[in-house]
């Protein structure tokens, strides 16, 4: 049994250098045969044979070369036409084809395919007409209305795979389901789970969405190289070292198997569309990963691609925008349109690079779904295919293409879901919300303000200020020292001995005044303006006299005088507070005391 070896091939002006790697082959023991585009070498048990892009010619400036310590040759041939450019290098699968068979059975095949080679390259030139909408999408070709897969060419897959169809793709029944009824239930689907809730949270709070479009994926630098070395040179051929494969990367590409795919107009058309809509899926992965790839990585890109979700089949770049921004808005973790915007540069820059950055960007996405279980099935599918296929594509279908989706425009209102109008009301109750907390914010600035004059109101009209405590500590222990002297003056009168009701002591009015006028020095001696502690003092006064005329003359001013300190003992000191809580000041109590009726009682007996 032969093996394939690992190969790789460059290029200069003058020279096609082959590296083969053999640490199993004996060194002395090996074959190479070239002429024209075929190539061999054989050193057992390794076999290789290569189809090359240009022809190679044996004139005796060939070269070969062993390196012992990495067990590779070697081997310089030289080209047919000095300065030729021979493209595809880095497609390893084609270059595995073999030469073209002349047996009976596989004539009719390379027939059919050179009929299709011959078509594309009259399309070459007329890729814009291909672009615009199919006036027939509606399927009227009933064998394509049931297929699927790469090229409309797989049909039946999933009457196999039920188990595996709802971790896949989203349609159920996909063999019996038309690709109008597809697209109907898609965006049927797509408006049920569209959140604005959650959209407009991410419009406004956007600070993980600003920090993921600052990442700078791979191919952002290889287009700025592809950039400056086109000003340089002004030549195409210099770019194509821009993307290197990995040895994992060249390894995959050895595993596959050649084929010649047998494409019509439509659905090459529909490939090509569809790879568009693929690398969309891939190119937002990419970025909201920055790189990295997590569990997550093969839902979001089958998830956010139609085409290997729903088996979406799209007739023109516009609907596969369209498509890609509604599914961007409504399943992955970030839900901004600018993700949209940025994924469609990204590709564009993809399909700019060549094909070769277009197969890099696959096999990646062909890794990705081989490391998830039900996933593989979209390998065999489309991923796989699409790898081989795109190696043996038109640069020049993919320079159209990319110029094509550059010229498209994709805006809020072709999504579909009011975004403009979502984004205008949520803006407006911001607005008002803004304007509501500015008049709160001046309500509790004015609000102490008014507390203040408030308060500066009451420490004129009381005898001390509680609220020029923090301010004026040295005063407010002054005035706490008089208020003590008060009620130290107050407590000695009230364990007096208390005179009867016989007229013995007539002091009611003295004491009062006493009160007062201590309570004046107080007062005097705050900060209070002695014109309104007069006006406060004969208030205080009225009230005292008003209280001590009851309507019942029996009672005498002895008998108020007690009534007053029995009320006093009943209830302590009390120093009642202003309305502001500010100024506090002696306040005689209006209860009724059963005390006064008693002292009538006794009087009238007497």
């Amino acid at each position: 049994m032969m093996i394939t070896p690992a190969f790789e091939l460059t290029q200069d002006p003058d020279f096609l250098t082959i590296v083969i790697k053999v640490p199993y082959a004996r060194a002395s023991e090996f074959d190479v045969y070239f002429e024209g585009e075929d190539f061999k070498f054989y050193a057992k048990p390794y076999f290789l044979r290569l189809t090359l892009p240009g022809r190679i010619v044996e004139d005796g400036r060939e070269k070969a070369s062993y390196n012992t310590d990495k067990g590779a040759f070697t081997i310089q041939l030289p080209k047919e036409i000095p300065g030729q450019y021979f493209e595809g290098l880095d497609m390893l699968t084609s270059l595995l084809a073999p030469k073209k068979s002349r047996s009976a059975k596989p004539l009719v095949e390379e027939i059919a395919a050179s009929a299709e080679l011959s078509e594309e390259e009259e399309e070459e030139f007329d890729w814009e007409i291909e672009q615009t909408p199919h006036k027939d999408s509606a399927e009227s070709s009933l064998p394509l209305q049931y297929c699927y897969g790469f090229g409309n060419l797989r049909s039946g897959v999933f009457q196999r795979l039920q188990d595996e169809l709802s971790d896949v793709i989203d349609i159920k029944d996909p063999d019996q389901t038309p690709v109008d009824e597809r697209r109907r239930k898609r965006l049927a689907a797509e408006a049920a789970k569209f959140e604005p809730d959650h959209y407009l949270a991410d419009f406004f709070e956007d600070e993980a969405v600003q920090h993921v479009l600052k990442y700078k994926p791979w191919w952002v630098d290889a287009h700025k190289k592809m950039t400056a070395l086109k000003g340089e040179s002004h030549q195409d051929q210099d770019t194509h070292r821009i993307v290197v494969f990995s040895e994992e990367e060249r390894e995959q590409l050895r595993k596959f198997t050649n084929k010649s795919y047998l494409l019509d107009k439509r659905s090459r058309h529909h490939v090509y569309l569809g790879l568009i809509d693929i690398l969309l899926a891939y190119c937002y992965e990419v970025r909201v990963n920055e790189g990295d790839k997590n569990v997550e990585s093969s839902w979001n890109i089958r998830k956010l691609s139609a085409t290997l979700c729903w088996l979406e089949r799209f007739t023109n770049i516009h609907d596969v925008l369209v498509s890609f921004g509604r599914r961007v808005l409504c399943y992955p973790l970030y839900r901004h349109f600018e993700l949209v915007t940025c994924a469609f540069s990204d590709t564009v820059m993809i399909l700019q690079l060549g094909k070769a950055a277009v197969l890099k960007c696959l096999l990646d996405i062909h890794k990705i779904f081989m490391e998830n279980d039900p996933a593989y099935i979209l390998n065999d599918l489309f991923i796989t295919d699409y790898c081989i296929w795109i190696q043996k594509a038109k640069s020049k279908k993919l320079a159209a293409l990319s110029e094509s989706l550059q010229k498209t425009t994709l805006a809020k209102s072709h999504i579909g879901f009011e975004l403009e109008e979502l984004e205008a009301a949520a803006v407006l109750v911001q607005e008002e919300e803004s304007m509501l907390k500015a008049a709160g914010r001046v309500s509790r600035q004015q609000l102490p303000s008014s507390e203040t004059s408030d308060s500066e109101e009451s420490s004129s009209t009381s005898s001390e200020t509680e609220g020029s405590d923090s301010d004026e500590p040295e005063s407010s222990t002054s005035e706490d020292g008089e208020i003590n002297s008060v009620q130290d003056t107050l407590q000695e009168e009230r364990t007096a001995p208390l005179i009867d009701c016989n007229g013995l002591r007539q002091g009611t009015n003295t004491s009062t005044f006493e009160v007062s006028d201590e309570k004046s020095k107080v007062s005097l001696r705050s900060t209070t303006p002695p014109g309104q502690l007069i006006a406060e003092l004969e208030k205080q006064m009225h009230t005292a006299i008003r209280l001590s005329e009851q309507p019942e003359r029996s009672a005498t001013p002895g008998c108020i005088l007690q009534e007053q300190d029995e009320s006093h003992v009943s209830e302590p000191d009390r120093l009642s507070e202003d309305t502001d809580g500010k100024g506090n000041y002696l306040e005689v109590s209006s209860k009724t005391n059963p005390l006064l009726f008693l002292c009538g009682t006794n009087e009238d007996e007497d």
